[in-house]
């Protein structure tokens, strides 16, 4: 006997729903660092493009403004080591998520389901593939066409300094002079490096140079933070917070950064479920 259609389609929609439907992945399958939506955000999203076309625009839309404003100073007071009077100008950036894009590397971790290593990210480096990121070069060189002096502070080790010079000028980012890039393992007379901090690096740009505006991915690319919590964090920008989207410019890293060992306490030595429980009990949920 045959089924008239409406019967058949009851009948089919009864067993659809009859059957058992696949079971979430479990969260211990799911590596703790994760990063594919961010890196896939960071590759694929138009959105990511235009944050970047349009800090950088707004950069370049003030920088002659800044120069020809003798007070205009984009240091923070600490690390301002000389009084700018009189010096030339300099613009300071950070490289890796601010000019460089190095996304690529972060979609061979995911991958290889690691974690970030260090002998990896010098390879990566030193293929001198990465692209820029949307804006750089037209701000940077926008930049040195009026005299300003393009500075970058990089926290990547020296012995890349050759492969990263030769990257940026690749991608046709100006590198000129002996301040052009100021790595990690700079020696900086009279101040004491202390792990990353950028903080001596810009007092050295700072007995040399009045600076006109700072680009970073982080928050340490602007300012010392003393303490990485939350608390911390927004303590050491609160004082500079008119200087956004005028002295400072800030681009979005949702990959990785200082933001996320805020999340477990900087405890690297925790395990990677660990972490990803701390960070999970830091999400909002209402």
């Amino acid at each position: 006997m045959s089924l008239r259609p409406t019967t058949l389609v009851l009948v089919l929609a009864l067993l659809a729903g009859c059957r058992t439907l696949p079971s979430p992945v479990p969260a211990a399958t799911v590596p703790a660092d994760d990063n594919l939506n961010a890196v896939a955000w960071s590759q694929t999203a138009i959105e990511h493009d235009l944050i970047y076309l349009q800090t950088y625009r707004q950069a370049q839309s003030l920088l002659l403004t800044a120069l020809h404003d003798p007070h205009w100073d984009a240091l923070a007071t600490d690390d301002r080591a000389a009084p700018a009077d009189g010096l030339p100008p300099a613009v300071v950036l950070d490289i890796d998520e601010t000019v460089l894009d190095n996304s690529p590397y972060q979609a061979r971790v995911i991958r290889g389901g690691g974690e970030f290593n260090e002998d990896d990210w010098r390879a990566w480096c030193r293929e001198e593939v990465a692209r820029a990121l949307p804006g750089a070069v037209a701000f940077t060189r926008f930049a040195a066409s009026h005299g300003v002096a393009v500075i970058y502070i990089s926290n990547r080790a020296n012995v890349l300094d050759q492969a990263t010079q030769a990257n940026l000028r690749k991608v046709g980012l100006p590198v000129a002079g002996p301040d052009a890039l100021l790595g990690l393992g700079t020696v900086v007379d009279g101040c004491p490096q202390h792990g990353s901090s950028k903080h001596c690096r810009r007092q050295l740009i700072s007995r040399k140079y009045r600076v006109l505006m700072q680009v970073g991915d982080q928050i340490g690319d602007f300012v010392d933070v003393s303490t990485n919590t939350d608390a911390g964090r927004e303590q050491a920008m609160a004082p500079y917070m008119g200087w956004i989207g005028q002295r400072w410019f800030v681009l979005p890293n949702p990959t990785y950064g200082s933001w996320e060992p805020a999340l477990f306490h900087n405890d690297y030595k925790a395990s990677r479920e660990q972490r990803r429980r701390l960070k999970i009990q830091a999400l909002h949920f209402d």
